[in-house]
């Protein structure tokens, strides 16, 4: 049987990169997809070739900052599915880089509420409607390196991944006994155009593709991952397989 037959998947950014690569794994896993990203021609590509896997989709143009439209579509969703079996909180921004002391009051915002505070609503919201009545589940939110360890220079980015790693710590505690899994995933070094604009002298031959960090996100996702619910895992820099 496929790691994720019956099982509905919801990705956020699931236009390109990573989470466009863990749509289309997750489809070749047996997985109903709920797909977001706020680039309309992006989407729609990855909605038609997941369903040329086999997957049935909801795929909407969407802002995660936008709680009605996430309510609206987490209604049309459990409507279609039933529930939310996985959320992959993907979606987010670099926000700009350089020192603290130069980033505006608008900047440091945005960063925030995007990567840290759109993920804590969809999240709630999936929580409340779907895993908690049903007593199962798993959150996988995207980290990064400078979100367990900040690193000069990356600004509100690792401030909000600093935040993401603790947010997931404590719903991995509170939700300990509703059969619900929390983990943070530090991607490693990987071919998207974050990665570009973070590193633009790189080469990106020289990093994986988001099909091989895919890998990991299907191991997290699939019931039987051995990884402790609130950890924070990384992927291998070469084969994308799960470290933790």
């Amino acid at each position: 049987m496929k790691a994720l037959a019956k099982r509905t998947a919801w990705v956020t950014g699931a236009g390109r990169g990573i989470g466009r690569a863990d749509a289309l794994a997750y489809a070749r896993e047996g997985a109903r997809l709920v797909l977001v990203s706020r680039t309309a021609e992006e989407l729609d590509s990855a909605a038609r070739e997941a369903k040329a896997l086999g997957a049935e989709v909801v795929a909407e143009p969407l802002d995660i900052r936008n709680l009605p439209g996430v309510r609206a579509l987490l209604a049309k969703a459990i409507k279609k599915f039933g529930g939310v079996d996985v959320l992959v909180n993907n979606a987010g921004i670099l926000g700009p880089k350089g020192p603290l002391v130069d980033v505006d009051d608008a900047d440091w915002a945005e960063t925030l509420a995007v990567n840290l505070s759109a993920t804590f609503r969809l999240t709630r919201e999936v929580l409340a409607a779907s895993m908690l009545p049903r007593k199962t589940g798993c959150v996988i939110n995207v980290s990064s390196s400078v979100g367990r360890r900040g690193r000069a220079g990356w600004g509100p980015y690792a401030v909000s991944k600093f935040g993401v790693e603790g947010m997931t710590q404590v719903w991995a505690e509170e939700c300990a006994g509703a059969g619900i899994r929390f983990y943070t995933v530090n991607p490693t070094a990987t071919r998207t155009r974050m990665r570009a604009e973070a590193y633009p002298r790189e080469d990106p031959a020289s990093v994986k593709t988001p099909e091989a960090a895919a890998r990991g996100f299907v191991e997290l996702a699939a019931k039987g991952c051995k990884a402790p619910t609130g950890s924070a895992v990384e992927l291998d820099r070469g084969t994308g397989r799960l470290k933790w």
